[in-house]
Formats: C-alpha cells, sequence, structure tokens
C-alpha cells in the first residue's frame, strides 16, 4: 500500500475508545492488532528509505570527503514528514482497511484438553 498518500493525521489526536473495540469486543486485541499493522507498515517505510539513501551511498568513507548532499537532505525531510506508522495504523483499522481473524475458539479447546489432561494426571497421581 502507498503510504505516502493516506489519511492520517500527522500528529496524535484524542481518540474515542469506544471505536476501537467496536469489531473486536475487547480493546486489548484492538490495540494488538493496530501494534502489529504499524510494525509492518514501518519496516515497509524503513526499506523504502534505505532503498532511496542507498543511491547517495558513496564507496568512500574518509572524512575529508564528507558533504552535503541536496537530494540526500530532501528525502530524509520527505521521509520524516510522513506520519508515524502508529498513525497510520490506527487510521486503517478505524477505516476497516485491516483484515484480521480471531482464534478464540481453538484456544478455548486447547484450554480444555489441558485441564483434562491434568485431571487424568491428578487421577492418576492419587491412585498410586
Amino acid at each position: 500500500m502507498d503510504y505516502k498518500k493516506t489519511n492520517a493525521p500527522v500528529t496524535t489526536i484524542p481518540r474515542n475508545l469506544a471505536n476501537f473495540d467496536s469489531d473486536t469486543g475487547n480493546l486489548y486485541h484492538s490495540i494488538v492488532i493496530c501494534s502489529k499493522m504499524a510494525d509492518k507498515i514501518n519496516d515497509e517505510i524503513r526499506q523504502e528509505l534505505y532503498q532511496k539513501l542507498e543511491e547517495f551511498a558513496t564507496l568512500n568513507d574518509n572524512l575529508e570527503e564528507i558533504h552535503e548532499n541536496r537530494e540526500q537532505i530532501e528525502v530524509s525531510r520527505y521521509f520524516e514528514r510522513l506520519p508515524k506508522p502508529t498513525l497510520i495504523a490506527i487510521e486503517e483499522y478505524l477505516d476497516k482497511k485491516v483484515y484480521f481473524t480471531k482464534y478464540e475458539k481453538e484456544e478455548e479447546e486447547e484450554e480444555e484438553k489441558g485441564k483434562k489432561e491434568e485431571v487424568k494426571e491428578q487421577k492418576k497421581d492419587s491412585k498410586e
């Protein structure tokens, strides 16, 4: 996705927490989804920045040859002006552009199996 054309705000704004848990039913799960999405967005933006800055890399690492490169400075400033990955992720989540799945049933079944196994082990221990 092109994160440069996002409608996310550049600065932090107050949010209504009731909007976050409407899809998942749990505020914590919503925050985790936004957090994972922000990490993914951050990685994509960082890779793109490094690719663009690689064009300006010099092979000689001489301290005497350090000079300003206006184009490199402009690229860096451009990426600094982009909205933060967390803000982009929150905006996408609230706009329902993020796909996620729930694994609650599997987790509950695994917990029940674990409890049954514990009960069986306790019965065996008590018989001995």
